[in-house]
Order: structure tokens, then C-alpha cells, then sequence
């Protein structure tokens, strides 16, 4: 089972220490330091939708100048978003079993994990 995120952030800490106290073990992908490629983009959005993988309610995408936003207009833009500005990624993604989970939500995990 792979993890991604960056280590600060409140909801992959949530996410960690969930999987933690579950006795669920995982490998930690922090998006700071090994980046995402395009084709790893892609395979989640064949599962999740491009859409739920751009996080437009964090501080990176507040920050983006109205023209860089009104420019994500399908996957491709937004895939070039993400792999140049990772903060732009909603946190975290899990990846068990070939299956994508996008931010922390109990419930989903108790049903994907347990």
C-alpha cells in the first residue's frame, strides 16, 4: 500500500495515524521531495476523475493568478499544474490493491482496508 502527500500537511497526518493505529503498513511518497509524473496523474484520474485530484480549495490554488486558474480547462493543463506545483494535489492519495482513495475519509478507509 503507497501513501502520497507532503508530511505537514493536517489531513495526511490524519490519514498516517489512522492507518497506524489500524496496524495497516505503508509506504510514504512525499510529493516535496519525489514529485509526481504525468502517467501516475493519469492512472488515478482512470479511477478518480482529474477533477477530484486538483485541490482548488488549498493555499496554492488561491494563490494562482486568475489567468493560471481560468487555464486549467481538462486534464492535460491540470496534470502540468500538479507535476509543476505538487501542493496543488488533494491529500493524500492512497493506492491499495489498485484501488485510489483521495483524502481522508474514515469511512472509506474502513471499507478499502479492513
Amino acid at each position: 500500500m503507497d501513501i502520497y502527500g507532503i508530511p505537514n500537511c493536517s489531513t495526511v497526518k490524519k490519514a498516517r495515524t489512522w492507518l497506524e493505529q489500524h496496524g495497516i503498513a505503508y509506504q510514504f511518497h512525499d510529493f516535496k521531495k519525489t514529485g509526481v509524473s504525468v502517467a501516475q496523474l493519469d492512472a488515478w484520474a482512470q479511477q478518480t476523475g482529474w477533477e477530484k485530484l486538483l485541490n482548488r480549495q488549498g493555499m496554492t490554488w488561491r494563490q494562482l493568478s486568475d489567468d493560471a486558474k481560468a487555464g486549467i480547462t481538462g486534464a492535460d493543463t491540470a496534470f502540468a499544474l500538479m507535476t509543476e506545483k505538487t501542493s496543488v494535489i488533494k491529500r493524500p492519495v492512497l493506492v491499495h490493491q489498485g484501488q485510489v482513495l483521495v483524502g481522508f475519509n474514515e469511512a472509506e478507509y474502513t471499507a478499502a482496508l479492513t
